[in-house]
């Protein structure tokens, strides 16, 4: 136990050092995590060796899961389902053309050009087809755009975009057998009932039990993920759809929301993004750079290539059509999520694992820096967003109007 909590201690230092680093550059807290994961293991491996940081203690790969769970959880209860169905030709469209370009072309740029074989060339294609919803929401909060039809546009482009990723890694990476069918129908029946259900334990506990909705959404995505383990898929995969399925019954109640975002960006996402980096191979990437530029190439291209001439037809301004195919053609959460499946399950080695995280670190930055640089549609803003701290204020105000109570 002792050991436990010694090497619970340094992790949680990397993750406070990592969000000083990312306040201090205004970059995602997440990719942050990711770059000190890496820099943390190359220097233990240095003076300490192999393995002194434990990323591989079972208690730590449950936490950092678990981690993963719940953000991706998030990412689809934050979907806003007004814009999808007033926007839905343009975001289905944008989002699906944002997947599949990026999806087959980096598939065939594995295989054929960097000669991986067909199911780590595959698994390429998952990780580097998605667009990061964190990092593209943080840009939208920022400027002030989620408040415009544009940004509403762009968000829900995104959502679609993670969803097909998520589908295609079940589908391409699960074994098709009696197992699989089992999870498939006990997701369909649970999906089904889970809003209802939800509503009901709202209105009978919510204000009155601690915190009873977190304890009932962490069991069904802990019974979800365990029969997705179980069929041999990845956990995460059914916590998207779960989030989605209840994107109009928790999202109203933004107190929980903040909770729940709390315990999972300040406590479990943590683990998950440092020890991502870690596994990361430092020296592979130092003998061979033009394997990592090539695929982060290949991700931006793709993407510049389907997605321009495609955007142009529901949005005529330049820059609007840059900004927004730029934006879309981010990576991060699912993408780090996607490799890392692809190593714990023998689809990837070590080192193209390692070129697959560093292009999906560099998709992060690479295309937001160059966005907000050079076609950023300022005119679509007609009034300065509401500052982080003003926001806050106006919460902690409106919760103790409402005396304090439990929002469990």
């Amino acid at each position: 136990m002792l050991d436990n909590f010694a090497v619970a201690t340094i992790w949680l230092a990397l993750a406070v050092l990592a969000t000083a680093i990312a306040s201090a550059i205004r970059l995602s807290i997440a990719l942050v995590e990711i770059v000190v994961g890496v820099g943390a293991a190359a220097a233990a491996t240095h003076f300490f060796g192999e393995g002194s940081l434990h990323a591989d203690a079972e208690w730590l790969k449950f936490v950092a899961s678990s981690g993963a769970i719940l953000l991706t959880f998030l990412a689809g209860a934050e979907l806003d389902t007004h814009s999808l169905r007033t926007k839905r030709w343009e975001v289905t469209a944008v989002g699906l053309v944002g997947f599949l370009a990026p999806f087959l072309g980096c598939a065939a740029i594995a295989y054929y050009l960097l000669g991986w074989d067909p199911r780590a060339s595959w698994l390429a294609g998952v990780a580097l087809s998605t667009t990061s919803v964190a990092v593209v929401y943080a840009v939208m909060i920022e400027y002030g755009f989620n408040k415009t039809e544009f940004g509403k546009g762009v968000l829900g482009a995104c959502f679609v975009n993670d969803l097909g990723t998520v589908i295609a890694l079940g589908l391409i990476f699960a074994p098709m057998d009696h197992r699989t069918v089992v999870f498939v129908l006990s997701c369909v029946v649970a999906f089904i009932l889970l809003p209802r259900i939800t509503q009901k334990l709202t209105d009978l506990y919510a204000f009155r039990t601690a915190a009873i909705r977190t304890k009932w959404v962490l069991l069904v995505l802990f019974g979800l993920g365990t029969l997705a383990l179980w069929s041999g898929s990845e956990a995460v995969l059914p916590a998207y759809i779960a989030g989605m399925v209840l994107a109009d019954t928790l999202p109203r109640d933004h107190f929980y929301m903040r909770r729940l975002r709390t315990l999972t960006v300040g406590f479990l996402t943590p683990f998950y993004f440092l020890r991502a980096g870690s596994l990361v191979a430092l020296p592979t990437l130092l003998q061979s750079p033009l394997v990592f530029l090539a695929l982060l190439a290949a991700k931006m291209a793709t993407k510049t290539a389907g997605l321009y001439p495609l955007i142009g037809r529901f949005r005529a301004h330049q820059q609007e059509r840059w900004y927004y195919t730029l934006l879309m053609s981010t990576g991060l959460t699912f993408g780090t999520i996607s490799a890392l499946f692809g190593l714990t399950h023998g689809i990837v080695t070590k080192e193209q694992y390692s070129f697959l995280v560093a292009a999906v670190i560099a998709s992060a930055v690479v295309p937001t820096m160059i966005a907000n640089a050079r076609f950023l549609p300022s005119h679509l803003l007609t009034q300065p967003p509401v500052a982080d701290e003003e926001l806050m204020q106006l919460e902690e105000a409106a919760l103790q109007r409402g005396n304090g109570r439990e929002g469990g």
